[in-house]
């Protein structure tokens, strides 16, 4: 069995994985932020950007593997880490943020018509729920991996909806909803990077439940699709287009009596 998740091939793209965090952080309209959480936050990029955001605010990281916190909390000793999980953090905690941040993590917890209002009620007013989550459930690569699965195998596989379902939930419990898509044209040094870079993410839980010779046909039939629909441009790179859905939901400061 391979470890659940691994902070040095999830890094192996810091700059790519990182750029829609910066996109949504940059894209936050709040006057102020004191205290945010950051969920799913992984080996602690996120949680970068957010300190550069926001120097002055008291973050929490949270993430529910063990190995991404460790590699975060030995980085970034000054802010307080959590190993749990999303969903239950969202139905047990009441504790509240001005911002509850999650980038790239919340197309692996289920039921979002529940979990997503829970993460707006961490919400202090005034605040705001910001969230990144790719969008690209049925791009090429992702149906090349359900394709080539042994059909024995039963895989968890992540999961996004359409923006408007978001709204849809959202939006009686916001004083705002701001929702975007962004398709990324990511420039990488070749075919297998895309190999690398899914292994790293939407990959795991494909390999994760493969016997080890099934891994490795996988991968080597995989790569090698990979390569037939990722030609090289005239300089050897390719072109690895990922979508990312972007909301910002804002709750609103209750009038004074």
């Amino acid at each position: 069995m391979m470890p659940s998740w691994n902070p040095e091939q999830y890094l192996k793209f810091a700059d790519e994985r990182t750029r829609p965090c910066r996109d949504l952080a940059a894209a936050i309209a709040l006057p102020q932020v004191r205290r945010l959480v950051d969920l799913g936050c992984g080996p602690g990029n996120s949680t970068t950007v957010l300190t550069e955001r926001w120097p002055d605010a008291e973050i929490t990281g949270l993430d529910n593997a063990t190995s991404m916190i460790d590699v975060a909390r030995k980085a970034q000793p000054q802010h307080r880490w959590i190993v749990t999980d999303i969903a239950e953090w969202a139905a047990n905690e009441r504790e509240q943020f001005d911002l509850v941040f999650s980038n790239a993590a919340l197309q692996w917890v289920p039921d979002h018509e529940l979990v997503y209002p829970r993460l707006l009620e961490r919400v202090g007013p005034g605040g705001a729920l910001a969230v990144q989550v790719p969008a690209g459930f049925n791009a090429l690569p992702h149906r090349l991996m359900r394709e080539l699965t042994p059909p024995d195998v039963r895989v968890r596989q992540w999961h996004t909806h359409e923006p408007a379902f978001y709204y849809r939930v959202l939006a009686p419990h916001a004083e705002r909803v701001d929702i975007w898509q962004t398709e990324y044209q990511q420039v990488m040094p070749n075919a297998d990077a895309i190999v690398e870079w899914y292994k790293g993410t939407g990959m795991r839980p494909f390999l994760e439940a493969m016997a080890a010779d099934q891994r490795q046909e996988f991968v080597r039939e995989y790569t090698d699709r990979i390569r037939d629909a990722y030609r090289p441009q005239p300089d050897g790179k390719v072109l690895f287009p990922f979508l990312r859905l972007f909301l910002v939901a804002y709750k609103s400061i209750p009038s004074a009596l």
